[in-house]
């Protein structure tokens, strides 16, 4: 079948465009950013749309799965890693994508984050950090600045916010890499990276929520706040110049880590395939019986 000119669009090629937009986003919202850079990510690689799954948790960013024209599942708050995790195990041949808010992903998900990240299971993990609860109001979450104010901390969030990117390295992640909506080609390419390894991939992706933790704390338009990210943002190389004082509150950006490690589902499989060939070799056993429980005297 001949394709129609229009089907080489990027955009109706993975998006269900005709039938779930407009999207449920702020106008100005970074996370349709990071939708477009995945789906321009997933085109590079040529990937089969048929071949690609997206999962997501709760929250502004649990939304992205609604508007995708891949596999999906919209699953329960902080769980989308553990679905992801059983998705990956029966169909490793799959590109599955977990995109998660930073609340979803480092509050109730924390657990699954970093386990995921240790056993190394090849799933890419996009963190939407917007340092908030967008979606119900502004709350403080795990990557909250110290001083800013929300719903929840009127007088100032004194906790130190968790540093999403280190804590993948150091968790066992096989590629871990950080930029922000404001530079766009570069999440791109790093999204790209990520699902092209065989491993647990994070790409942390630095947004902001302007109708919430913006107008709270007067930090201006959505506009604004992009232009905060393009100010207040490092590369990894320049921050190595640079003492700990001086970047007290700057975006670090760059590949934090990028190592091949040995893939979770892979080594599964092969234990499985050893097990099924020793258990063949020595034939079938004795049946063993659970002895029957001891009546009472």
């Amino acid at each position: 079948m001949t394709k129609q000119p229009h089907e080489s669009r990027v955009h109706e090629r993975y998006l269900r465009h005709s039938k779930k937009f407009p999207n449920i986003w702020c106008a100005g919202c970074g996370i349709g950013i990071v939708l477009g850079a995945i789906i321009r990510a997933v085109d590079a690689l040529q990937l089969d749309k048929d071949d690609v799954a997206m999962l997501s948790g709760i929250g502004c960013t649990g939304r992205m799965p609604v508007y995708v024209d891949f596999s999906t599942m919209h699953t329960t708050h902080g769980r989308a890693l553990a679905f992801a995790t059983g998705l990956k195990m029966v169909r490793p041949d799959m590109r599955v994508i977990v995109v998660m808010g930073d609340g979803d992903a480092l509050a109730i998900g924390g657990n699954h984050f970093i386990h995921a990240a240790r056993r190394n299971i090849g799933l890419t993990a996009i963190v939407v950090n917007n340092s908030t609860y967008g979606m119900t109001g502004g709350q403080v979450s795990p990557t909250t600045p110290p001083g800013v104010q929300s719903p929840t901390a009127p007088y100032g969030h004194i906790e130190q916010s968790f540093p999403i990117a280190e804590l993948s390295v150091a968790a066992g992640a096989a590629f871990v890499a950080r930029t922000t909506v404001y530079h766009v080609q570069e999440l791109e390419t790093y999204i790209a990276q990520a699902i092209n390894k065989d491993g647990f991939s994070v790409v942390e992706a630095m947004s902001y929520c302007h109708t919430t933790l913006g107008r709270i704390n007067r930090w201006g338009t959505a506009p604004d706040m992009m232009r905060r990210l393009k100010e207040n943002s490092i590369t990894l190389r320049q921050a190595d110049q640079m003492n700990a004082e001086e970047k007290v509150g700057k975006i670090v950006r760059g590949v934090y880590v990028d190592r091949d490690l040995p893939e979770y589902t892979k080594l599964y499989n092969e234990l499985m395939a050893r097990a099924q060939a020793s258990a063949k070799a020595e034939g079938p056993g004795p049946v063993r019986r659970t002895p029957p429980a001891t009546e009472a005297a």
